[in-house]
């Protein structure tokens, strides 16, 4: 379980259209920091999506940079999906 912890990794994403074409990693991490941005999400009720290849992927990226257009079906997959558990929850 400790090895696991260790190599856990977290993305955070921001999308805003008026300010972006795509969305942006805001924040990432591993081990420690990627729970912390797990702690921090839960606290303040954003859901969360687990992707173990999406989360390589996204760590590989610099902070503020906006994803790749390879990832625009992955991501919309999931912002799709938080979208309609968001509507689901009426955390909106």
């Amino acid at each position: 379980m400790k090895e696991f912890k260790k190599n856990k990794k977290a993305a955070a994403l921001k999308y805003d259209p008026k300010k972006n074409g795509a969305p942006v990693v805001v924040a990432k991490g591993r081990g420690e920091l990627a729970e912390k941005i797990l702690e921090i999400a839960k606290k303040e009720n954003i859901p969360v999506s687990q992707n173990n290849d999406l989360a390589d992927i996204l760590d590989g990226l610099d902070i503020y940079q906006e994803i790749p257009p390879e990832l625009y079906r992955a991501i919309a997959n999931i912002f799709a999906f938080l979208y309609k558990l968001n509507d689901k929850l009426s955390l909106r």
